[in-house]
């Protein structure tokens, strides 16, 4: 059976293979995207043309190492294609992000892209989101205030499950933005619009890890190869 990291990079190949040159590129953040980084960096060596925008400091430095040229956002702020990984995509392409710490950032653009390309191994798919623990990107002002509310709209809706302040040994984990994350432990997500919309209320919350309606096209490699699918 093939290895996490083999199914990766299968995964991250069969992507590319779907881009052409000369696009603007929104390029993802995480273990599987770092895949996706690598494939990029050994076609541009070999004189693919490209120019991606990052969706973090982490996925900037590396692509940067790698020889891919590269702008921001406010320099290229219309994109052709975004190619990023998931924590979790159910049967209609809806998303769980943010296991990275990069939700913000991925989300932003992803949104100013004409295409979202998901890349991950099978396991990756579920029926229901939520058994991996969707982050809530937050403000530091009124933390305790915030994760009441989240916690009472996960009552509202038949959820429970532990709301957890993200932390990289004793101290806060801060996002590139400069909030922090709480990781919600649901368990199950069985309307990720509701909770989407219910989320986007409450003024404390700068972002949430459900990307509904966003991926165009999600490449999941399994042992016996490549599957995709499609909006």
């Amino acid at each position: 059976m093939a290895d996490a990291a083999a199914l990766k990079r299968q995964a991250a190949e069969a992507a590319f293979a779907d881009l052409e040159e000369g696009i603007n590129l929104g390029i993802g953040t995480g273990s599987t995207a770092e895949a996706f980084i690598r494939v990029l960096g050994e076609h541009v060596r070999a004189g693919f043309k490209v120019t991606g925008v990052a969706t973090s400091q982490r996925t900037d430095r590396l692509c940067r190492e790698l020889g891919i040229p590269m702008r921001t956002l406010d320099e290229l702020p219309i994109l052709d294609v975004t190619v990023d990984g998931a924590d979790e995509v159910d049967g209609k392409l809806r998303l769980i992000k943010g296991g990275g710490g990069a939700l913000l950032r991925e989300k932003i653009v992803a949104h100013a892209s004409a295409k979202m390309i998901v890349i991950a191994d099978e396991t990756k798919r579920v029926e229901t989101l939520g058994a991996f623990p969707l982050p809530i990107e937050v403000n530091g002002f009124g933390l305790t205030a915030t994760f009441l509310s989240i916690r009472r709209i996960a009552e509202t809706m038949g959820l429970s499950g532990e709301i957890i302040l993200r932390k990289v040994g004793d101290d806060p984990f801060i996002t590139d933005s400069g909030h922090l994350i709480l990781d919600a432990s649901f368990g199950r997500i069985p309307d990720p619009e509701a909770m989407s919309a219910a989320l986007h209320a409450v003024p404390g919350i700068v972002e949430h890890g459900l990307f509904i309606g966003m991926c165009s096209e999600a490449v999941l490699a399994g042992p016996n190869g490549v599957e995709r699918l499609k909006s």
